[in-house]
């Protein structure tokens, strides 16, 4: 065997669900991409992961308790995972749950218990992978910019020069590759305002298809003022939390000509962070729940330079890319090899990032 099989896992901001990998890697190069999957929280757990998020920050008496349901929806999924496929890893990369992230001040939250889950699977697990060896909380956490080597060799494998991962989840991220030189930053909201548009409407949980967006029309004077957002327009790398953006600029409008707007907002918003790459890239990977909503992905074709497609057309599973690239986190980890980047996520220079949880501690 070469290297080490790990499992990977995260939640992303929509709290949809979570994603479950497992890769053999020796921190450099994957040589196997095993099963993967994703296990939806318990409804209870949602709300209150979504709830927490929509705080701000606030209500801090409430992480205890959600940490504690985080752990064991993870605990089980995990669990049933192992069993399903007979795996027994080195190690499990546990993410944990973000409710909390304010990159100005460097803070960033995610709930769960590394230790507890460790003890439960009988088994290593990784945690604390946002914080470096050094003990700064990393400024930005972009799973796919994280999985540098890995999307080198991706970015190798399918002969293009230029190309960006592009993840549509909650918010939008991207990770530009171009021979060496690599740059990933977040870009803007990514499903959340479209999303919450819908279940507040009591249309559903999201956009299914796109269809409700392509029954409405998009609103260009409330677009150019949104537009306006000074976040869209600075350089990477940087960061933002769930709701960094609001759908305020939709109120009063219906809820086709809302979605419209709201999932137009996502498409002009990746479009300037195009703007702000050192070239433009000839084909964007997109991976993500984004990439299922066939109304986004014309809107993206529409607007940007390269081809847009869905990674699964390139052999790249693109719902399971994130906890791939925290199961080769863990392996990096694992191999004293650095984690982040200053180029993707801010940090000063090369740091390894991540804490191992021993079963028997």
């Amino acid at each position: 065997m070469t290297g080490w099989s790990i499992v990977g896992t995260i939640s992303g901001t929509s709290a949809d669900g979570i994603d479950l990998a497992e890769i053999e890697t020796d921190g450099q190069t994957v040589s196997r991409f095993g099963p993967a999957t994703t296990t939806g929280y318990r409804s209870d757990t949602r709300r209150m992961v979504l709830e927490a998020a929509g705080r701000k920050g606030e209500n801090r008496d409430t992480w205890p308790e959600i940490a504690e349901e985080v752990t064991a929806d993870h605990a089980a999924a995990i669990g049933d995972f192992l069993q399903e496929h007979h795996l027994t890893p080195d190690a499990i990369v546990f993410h944990g749950q973000t409710v909390w992230h304010d990159p100005k001040k460097g803070e960033t939250v995610q709930l769960g218990d590394p230790q507890v889950l460790a003890k439960v699977l009988g088994l290593p697990v990784i945690g604390d992978v946002r914080a470096c060896r050094h003990g700064s909380r990393r400024r930005g956490c972009t799973a796919c910019a994280d999985l540098s080597p890995g999307t080198r060799q991706n970015a190798g494998r399918h002969g293009q020069e230029t190309l960006c991962f592009l993840n549509i989840g909650g918010v939008s991220n991207l990770t530009f590759i171009s021979g060496d030189h690599l740059l990933a930053f977040d870009i803007g909201p990514g499903n959340a305002l479209l999303d919450d548009w819908i279940r507040v409407h009591g249309a559903g949980d999201y956009d299914a298809g796109g269809v409700i967006s392509a029954k409405g029309h998009a609103d260009e004077k409330r677009l150019t003022e949104a537009l306006k957002h000074p976040f869209l327009s600075g350089p990477g790398p940087k960061s933002l939390d769930r709701y960094s953006f609001s759908a305020d600029f939709v109120e009063g409008m219906s809820l086709g000509d809302g979605a419209a707007t709201l999932l137009t907002f996502t498409a002009e918003a990746i479009a300037k962070a195009e703007t702000l790459l050192p070239q433009k890239p000839g084909l964007w990977l997109v991976c993500g729940g984004g990439r299922h909503n066939p109304v986004l992905m014309q809107a993206l074709r529409d607007r940007l330079a390269g081809d847009v497609v869905s990674a699964d057309d390139y052999g790249i599973d693109g719902d399971a890319l994130e906890a791939q690239a925290m199961a080769f986190l863990g392996a990096r980890l694992k191999a004293g090899l650095p984690t982040t980047f200053p180029e993707t996520t801010g940090v000063g220079e090369p740091a390894v990032g991540g804490k191992v949880y021993l079963p028997a501690l």
